[in-house]
């Protein structure tokens, strides 16, 4: 990839021994028996590759690098539940800050017809995402190395964000790109209402918040939401 370099492994072998690194999960095909073998494969491939240059681009926390399965993919997988269903097939989706890929990068692998777009600031990170793209042979995916703020007024009609901002701060942001009548899916974890109350009166006028949907991740204690925001003004 332009610019980058995968992770090297050790050559010190005692280095290696000494250092015991927890296995790197990969559950995917297990939780989700209904996905395709192509599907599947491309999910897989997108997951070696976030190993491979996660420790040049800090992807994700190393943290959860070794059940990013869990933490990202079936994260993703699952929102897409309440919002590849519920999207016009016909507009392209937005996804907002998407940096490491997901949701947007998981959308396209799972749903190939459906045109998206990645937006970034970061621009190795998009260069990881066109990389990405290649190597998944997907053909429905631009990428936008711009700050979501620089896009032309009323361009986005349907978009996602994960991780992207607090819900105030994004309903802040969004209000000029997003037109009328768009509207935005925000993947939360459980501080999803605390974030809804702290919605400024003034950008109530604007936007219609309201929680889509909720969902388990596989093997992790937690729940995670969609809170889905309506421009009416």
């Amino acid at each position: 990839m332009k610019n980058l370099k995968p992770q090297q492994q050790p050559n010190n072998k005692s280095e290696t021994e000494s250092i015991a690194a927890p296995t790197i999960q990969w559950r995917i095909d297990g939780w989700f028996k209904d996905l395709s073998s192509e599907q599947k494969q491309r999910l897989k491939k997108y997951h070696d590759e976030l190993c491979k240059f996660n420790k040049v681009l800090n992807l994700v926390s190393p943290k959860t690098l070794f059940i990013s399965d869990a933490v990202h993919f079936a994260d993703a997988i699952l929102s897409a539940q309440f919002v590849l269903k519920n999207i016009n097939k016909n507009i392209c989706l937005f996804d907002i800050g998407s940096g490491n890929g997901f949701p947007g990068l998981v959308f396209s692998a799972l749903d190939p017809d459906q045109k998206i777009t990645l937006v970034d600031t970061d621009q190795r990170k998009c260069e990881f995402l066109k990389h990405t793209v290649s190597v998944l042979g997907l053909k429905n995916i631009s990428i936008e190395n711009t700050n979501v703020e620089k896009l032309p007024d009323n361009s986005i009609l349907q978009a996602v964000a994960r991780g992207f901002a607090p819900l105030p701060r994004a309903m802040l942001v969004l209000r000029k790109p997003v037109a009328l009548g768009g509207v935005v899916y925000h993947l939360k974890s459980e501080e999803w209402s605390q974030e809804v109350s702290q919605v400024p009166s003034q950008l109530c006028s604007v936007w219609q918040p309201r929680l889509e949907g909720e969902y388990n991740i596989p093997s992790l204690a937690h729940k995670m939401y969609v809170v889905k925001t309506d421009k009416i003004s």
